[in-house]
C-alpha cells in the first residue's frame, strides 16, 4: 500500500517505481494481451501475401512476438527506457509488398519471399542505427514544440479509425459486450476495486474472450463468424507443447538475388523514415501519459537508435517485418494507470518465452477479431486524447496557432487518401525493376501517406516559418522548461525514493487502494 504520496494526476505506479515482481508479470501479460490482436495481424497479412504454408506461418507468428520481447529489451538497456514496448509496424508494408512482386516476378516462393524481405529489413536497419545514435534526429527536437506534437499523437490515435468499428462490426454483440466491459472496469468499477484498478484490459478481453468461447458452444454464433472459435479450438489441438523455431535466426534462408536485396533495401527507407516520425510522437506521448517530463534530444537519439538494432534483430528472425514503439500500450497505460518499467520490462520476458510454449501461444492466437476491435476503439481513442491534451500549453486564442493545428489534423487525414494510390504505384514499379526515380518516388510518397508523419511536417514546418506568435504562445516555454536533463534526473530522484511495492494513492480511487 501506499505511505500517502500523492499523485498530480492518474498514474498509480510511475515510471521508476518497483512493483513487486508478481504483481508485474501479471501487468506485463496485460500488456501482451494489448497489443497482440494488432501485432499478429501484421505476418497474417505478410504470410498470406508471400502464400506462407499453414504450419510455417504459425512460426512466422511466434517470431513477431519473440522479436518484440527482445527489442523492448533493447529499449530498456541501450534506449530511451521509456515505458514503451516494441512491435511491428504497418508502415513497413508497402516496402514488403514491393519486393513480394519483385520475387514473385521472378517465380521465387515463399521462402525467397521471407528471405528477402528480411535481408532488406536488415540491411537498411543501418541507416536507422546511424541516424539515431549519432544524434541527427535528436536534433529535430529544437524544432518540435506542443503545436506540432500534439497533432502527431492525435493522428496515432485516429489512424485506425478505419479498423476500430468495422473490426466490431463483425459480430457487433461480442464486440460491445467488450467495450462496454472496458468503459465499465476501467471507469467505474476501478474506483472501488483495486482488481478492476490494475487489470482492466485483460479483464474486458477476458469478458469477450469468454463471451465468444460460450457462443461457440452453445451455437448461438454460426461458423463462419469473425467470433465463432471453432477452427481456432482446433488449431490449439494441433499445435505443438514445445518449438524451438521462433528462435532459430535465418531459419528460411539467406537472399540470393542481389539486385531484388539492393532494391528493396533502398525501398525500405521510406518505411524507416516514417516509423521515425511517428516513433518520435510515441515518446512524447509515452512520457505525457506517464506523467513524466517530454523526451530530451538525447533519450530520441537514443530511443530511434535502438529501434534500429531492433530492426536488424527482426530481420536476423525474419519475422517479416520491421520493429518500433507500439501505440496501443501506451494507450494501456492510461487505462491501468501503471507506467513502471518494470512491468514493460516484465511482459518483453513473457513474449520473449511464450513462442517457446506452442500450444499455449496457440490459445492467445484465438483472440476474436470483435474483441480487438472493441479494444482499437478503447486504446486508440485514449491515446488520440492524449495528443490533444499537449495542447493546453498553446494559446489557442491565437487564429494562427488554430489554422496550424486544423491543418495539421486535416491533412494527415485527407492527404494520405490522396497519396496512398500514388505510393502503390510506385511500389508496383520497383516490383518490375527499380531506378533511382522509382526508390526515391516510393520514400517521399510512403512518408506522405502515413498520418502521423503528414501531421508531424506540417505542424514543424509552419509552427516554425509562419509568424504571428510568440514561443511562449508556442508552448516552447514548457517544452523548454521540462524536456531537460536536469528534469529527468529530478523525476528520477523521486522514483528512487519509492520503496518496493509502494503506490501512488489517487484522489477519487481511495476504496481501491
Amino acid at each position: 500500500m501506499s505511505n500517502g504520496q500523492q499523485a498530480v494526476g492518474w498514474v498509480i505506479y510511475p515510471v521508476g517505481s518497483k512493483p513487486r515482481w508478481g504483481l508485474a508479470f501479471f501487468l506485463g501479460f496485460q500488456h501482451f494481451l494489448t497489443m497482440f490482436g494488432a501485432t499478429i495481424s501484421i505476418p497474417l497479412i505478410v504470410g498470406g501475401a508471400m502464400g506462407f504454408p499453414t504450419d510455417q506461418l504459425a512460426v512466422l507468428i511466434a517470431a513477431v512476438f519473440l522479436n518484440s520481447g527482445i527489442t523492448t529489451w533493447c529499449q530498456q538497456l541501450i534506449g530511451n527506457k521509456l515505458p514503451i514496448v516494441q512491435g511491428g509496424s504497418f508502415s513497413f508494408l508497402g516496402p514488403t509488398f514491393a519486393i513480394i512482386g519483385m520475387v514473385q516476378a521472378q517465380g521465387g516462393n515463399w521462402q525467397m519471399c521471407i528471405q528477402h524481405v528480411s535481408g532488406a529489413i536488415l540491411f537498411a536497419s543501418v541507416f536507422e542505427i546511424i541516424l539515431g545514435y549519432s544524434g541527427l534526429m535528436g536534433k529535430v527536437k529544437k524544432l518540435i514544440g506542443p503545436l506540432s506534437i500534439g497533432p502527431t499523437i492525435t493522428m496515432i490515435g485516429l489512424a485506425l479509425y478505419g479498423v476500430g468499428a468495422p473490426y466490431m462490426a463483425s459480430n457487433w454483440t461480442i464486440s460491445f459486450i467488450t467495450l462496454i466491459a472496458l468503459i465499465l472496469y476501467s471507469q467505474v468499477f476501478s474506483r472501488k476495486s483495486r482488481v478492476f484498478l490494475l487489470f482492466p484490459v485483460i479483464l474486458a478481453v477476458a469478458t469477450g474472450w469468454i463471451a465468444s468461447v460460450i457462443g461457440t458452444l452453445a451455437g448461438w454464433i454460426p461458423a463462419g463468424n469473425a467470433a465463432n472459435l471453432t477452427e481456432a479450438f482446433k488449431n490449439i489441438a494441433a499445435a505443438p507443447w514445445i518449438t524451438f523455431k521462433p528462435y532459430i535466426p535465418f531459419r528460411w534462408g539467406f537472399p540470393t538475388n542481389t539486385g531484388i536485396l539492393v532494391a528493396g533495401s533502398f525501398g525500405m527507407l521510406a518505411a524507416y523514415l516514417s516509423s521515425m516520425v511517428e516513433s518520435i510522437g510515441d515518446y512524447h506521448s509515452c512520457a505525457k501519459i506517464s506523467e513524466a517530463p517530454p523526451p530530451t534530444e538525447r533519450m530520441i537519439s537514443r530511443g530511434l537508435g535502438a529501434e534500429g538494432v531492433g530492426c536488424a534483430i527482426a530481420g536476423i528472425l525474419q519475422s517479416g517485418n520491421g520493429s518500433t514503439s507500439y501505440s496501443e500500450n501506451i494507450g494501456a497505460i492510461g487505462l491501468t494507470r501503471v507506467a513502471a518499467r518494470r512491468v514493460v520490462r516484465a511482459g518483453a520476458i513473457i513474449m520473449i518465452i511464450i513462442p517457446f510454449i506452442g500450444k499455449l501461444f496457440a490459445v492467445f492466437a484465438t483472440l476474436p477479431q470483435p474483441v480487438v476491435g472493441a479494444m482499437y476503439v478503447g486504446l486508440f481513442g485514449l491515446i488520440a486524447a492524449v495528443g490533444l491534451n499537449n495542447l493546453q500549453y498553446v494559446n489557442l486564442n491565437n487564429a494562427r496557432n488554430l489554422f496550424i493545428l486544423g491543418l495539421a489534423l486535416f491533412g494527415g487525414l485527407s492527404f494520405p487518401q490522396a497519396v496512398g494510390p500514388i505510393r502503390d504505384k510506385f511500389s508496383s514499379q520497383l516490383a518490375s525493376g527499380a531506378t533511382f526515380g522509382t526508390v526515391l518516388g516510393l520514400i517521399v510518397f510512403t512518408i506522405f501517406s502515413t498520418p502521423m508523419a503528414v501531421a508531424a511536417i506540417t505542424g514543424i514546418v509552419l509552427d516554425n516559418l509562419l509568424p504571428g506568435a510568440t514561443r511562449d504562445e508556442r508552448g516552447f516555454t514548457y517544452w523548454e522548461r521540462e524536456a531537460t536533463e536536469e528534469a529527468w534526473q529530478k523525476a528520477e530522484a523521486e522514483w528512487a525514493k519509492m520503496k518496493e511495492g509502494e503506490e501512488r494513492k489517487l484522489s477519487g480511487f481511495e476504496a481501491s487502494q
